[in-house]
């Protein structure tokens, strides 16, 4: 067999981290579903309480976009080898995902503060807690990755230019980044 066609095949295969990340993906997607589909079915019975979303919550939603397009920015830089943009875009995105895990909390200590609390009448305010709080923690461990890459990045220590470490990362980053917009819609629009 030509040597061209198999590397061509081996070429189109997904590759296993990026299949195993699509799976978590999936289970991600169907623990958030199944949250939003609980607060749709619990808002309908007597007692609900509702809640307006502090603005804090605007300003993580800026970070993480704009921590989405510089991750894009930076898987480019890595394709084409500009190892020193690279490692910038990264640094800038570790401390814009950093940014909004403050921001989160800072949101939630508004809310608190504001009588939206676990005790008392169920309401939108505790789901809220709950889901964001999950979708912090998936930020938190995309944060940490970010670190972990970006101090590989300086280290310098290997010259492998295999993209898929850096796509992987980059395919969670943007997951997490559409979550958190899915989200803040749904909670806007149902909250």
């Amino acid at each position: 067999m030509n040597t061209s066609i198999v590397s061509e095949q081996q070429h189109r295969k997904l590759h296993p981290h990026k299949f195993a990340l699509w799976v978590a993906i999936a289970s991600i997607l169907m623990m958030f579903a199944g949250l939003t589909s609980a607060f749709i079915v619990k808002s309908n019975q007597a007692g609900w309480r509702t809640f307006v979303l502090p603005g804090i919550f605007w300003v993580s939603t800026v970070l993480i976009l704009a921590s989405s397009l510089t991750m894009l920015m930076a898987i480019k830089a890595f394709k084409s080898r500009g190892m020193r943009q690279y490692r910038g875009l990264l640094g800038i995105t570790f401390l814009l995902g950093a940014a909004f895990v403050i921001c989160q909390v800072i949101g939630f200590n508004q809310l608190w503060n504001s009588n939206v609390q676990f005790k008392g009448a169920s309401g939108a305010g505790q789901f809220f807690y709950a889901i964001a709080g999950l979708h912090a923690v998936h930020v938190i461990g995309g944060v940490i990755a970010l670190l972990v890459i970006f101090l590989k990045s300086i280290a310098g220590k290997t010259k492998s230019y295999d993209a898929v470490p850096v796509e992987v990362m980059g395919m969670y980053w943007h997951f997490v980044d559409l979550l958190w917009l899915y989200l803040m819609i749904f909670f806007i629009i149902l909250g």
